[in-house]
């Protein structure tokens, strides 16, 4: 399977991971870059963007051209920006976190990206802004401010985030972030994605892991505890956060005005 010119992996059941792609393009590039964006955050395990994204490789000068499905971003990078995985040169998670939040087209997906990038490096977001204040010309910088406010490095997956924040968006109260539910009887806990504890609010983003049949067992015995403490719990999918956003906003603004 053809990567890049020159460069190919082996066949595999689907097309080529974003990973895979980025090793590539190190590969492709014969050394002379530093992979950054999204290439840098799936290979820091802090994966964030679409699965479809093009590599991107940050270089100093010339001598790497870009061509279908690598971009190539021209800047000089400190030694303290560049961590290695595997052998390959990236972007920090600080570092990447601060491109990412200036350069995406849409907020939410900035959010999302220092959310994942935070949680991995196990740095504050405003750290983001500590770092723009090298680069004070840098394109993107002045929505910084906006991003790291909206930003919460509890998040447990770019979807969490995507969620909490078509409620922030949309006016409502921010919710707490992996808010816990003691149950003193039975001595254990209860984690929600987002919760409103003042009025027993809990909401839920739903991915492919709760499908498995011993997740929908363990998710029933959360859902039936949380009942029994008084909550209301709301659970919700990919389908309805893309596809029925205002349902879920109306949902949790009716439950809050109850």
């Amino acid at each position: 399977m053809r990567l890049f010119p020159d460069v190919y992996a082996p066949v595999g059941d689907g097309p080529p991971d974003l990973a895979l792609r980025s090793t590539g393009a190190y590969l492709f590039a014969r050394g002379r870059g530093v992979l950054a964006g999204y290439s840098a955050a799936e290979l820091l395990d802090a994966s964030c963007g679409p699965a479809d994204a093009p590599v991107e490789i940050t270089v100093p000068g010339g001598g790497v051209h870009p061509c279908t499905g690598l971009v190539v971003r021209r800047d000089r990078l400190l030694r303290n920006e560049v961590v290695r995985v595997a052998g390959v040169p990236v972007t920090t998670p600080r570092r990447t976190a601060y491109d990412l939040a200036r350069t995406r087209p849409d907020l939410v997906d900035a959010v999302a990206a220092v959310d994942a990038l935070s949680r991995v490096g196990g740095f504050a977001p405003r750290e983001v802004l500590r770092l723009a204040e090298r680069y004070p010309r840098a394109r993107g910088r002045r929505r910084l401010p906006r991003v790291v406010d909206l930003a919460d490095p509890r998040a447990g997956s770019p979807m969490e985030t995507r969620l909490r924040l078509l409620l922030v968006l949309r006016g409502l109260p921010r919710p707490e972030v992996q808010w816990v539910v003691q149950d003193e009887r039975r001595r254990r806990a209860v984690w929600l994605d987002l919760a409103y504890p003042e009025r027993r609010i809990g909401i839920e983003y739903e991915g492919a892991e709760h499908v498995r049949p011993e997740r929908v067992l363990r998710d029933i015995g959360r859902g039936t505890d949380l009942v029994d403490h008084g909550w209301r719990l709301y659970r919700f999918t990919k389908y309805e956060v893309y596809g029925e956003p205002d349902e879920i906003v109306a949902k949790i603004e009716r439950a809050l005005a109850a």
